[in-house]
């Protein structure tokens, strides 16, 4: 009875990690899909006069990518390589073969939206910025991320 209480007990606690490690992949997905909201939706569709420009907005989708790119370089942990979100994107085993790269493109995304949120003030400004942050994430992407399916 003892030998089946103990085994029970491993196998529950050894799903509990695997769903822990899997919410920190869903978390990371959510998070690049919030970035993508708010780069492409909010400050592109400005630049390109899809949207009036708004300060306030463009603020608010900055924030976004600040704060985002303050977690990203921990969503990212050895024992999340190989799962998937079951979106269609994924994080490619790269990232944990050049983990220092991949930090070095993480820290570049982290430092030109830092920068674009003290200095974007209108919409000359966010038409110079926003091509830097778009280069940011194409950067990484190329390398570092996985089309599924």
């Amino acid at each position: 009875m003892k030998r089946i209480f103990v085994t029970m007990a491993a196998v529950l606690l050894g799903a509990g990690a695997v769903f822990a490690q899997q919410d920190i992949v869903n978390q990371r997905q959510t998070e690049m899909k919030n970035n993508a909201k708010n780069l492409g939706g909010v400050l592109v569709a400005m630049v390109k006069g899809e949207k009036p420009y708004d300060q306030a907005a463009v603020d608010a989708a900055l924030g976004v990518l600040v704060a985002n790119a303050k977690v990203l370089s921990t969503q990212f942990p050895d024992s999340t390589k190989g799962l998937r979100s079951g979106d269609k994107y994924s994080a490619s085993p790269k990232i944990w073969e050049n983990r220092a790269d991949f930090e070095s493109h993480l820290a570049s995304f982290a430092k030109v939206v830092n920068e674009a949120k003290a200095s974007v003030k209108d919409l000359d400004t966010l038409k110079a910025t926003v091509p830097l942050i778009g280069k940011q994430c194409a950067n990484c992407h190329e390398t570092y991320r996985l089309k599924d399916g």
